[in-house]
């Protein structure tokens, strides 16, 4: 018999601790995020409690614009013994280039936009032959 520090958790009491649906759980484990510890006789999925520091992880590590697949990269290192710091570290140094490219590439859009609506006062009501000469240039 397990002791309350070694309790394994049903899918559904994982759902209630951690706010994360028993069908987002399934797919994790289908992709190999999460690993249930077997099944009972009813064949219902059992967790350790450690699952739900790895749920937690998966959650954050999301809103900080990680990818399922490079949290599981993240969690292959670390199940393999190893510190997944510096993995985490170089990941997220990455997102914030990633960012700082998309924000060049908005305010080039952002100008582009602004330079079109510039000459709309000077539209033709009907303009003739084109859908809109400011677009069709």
């Amino acid at each position: 018999m397990l002791t309350k520090d070694n309790q394994l958790l049903l899918i559904g009491q994982v759902t209630a601790k951690s706010q994360v649906p028993i069908r987002t759980i399934r797919y994790y484990e289908s992709l190999g995020l999460l690993k249930s510890s077997g099944r009972t006789e009813g064949n219902f999925r059992q967790f350790s409690a450690d699952v739900l520091t790895r749920l937690s992880f998966i959650k954050r590590a999301q809103k900080l614009g990680l990818s399922l697949e490079e949290i599981g990269e993240i969690l292959e290192v670390y199940d393999g013994g190893k510190p997944a710091c510096d993995r985490i570290q170089e990941k997220l140094e990455n997102k914030i280039s990633e960012i700082d490219h998309q924000i060049e590439q908005l305010l080039t859009l952002r100008g582009e936009l602004k330079g079109v609506l510039s000459g709309w006062e000077s539209l033709p009501i009907k303009p003739e032959d084109t859908i809109c000469p400011l677009i069709g240039k």
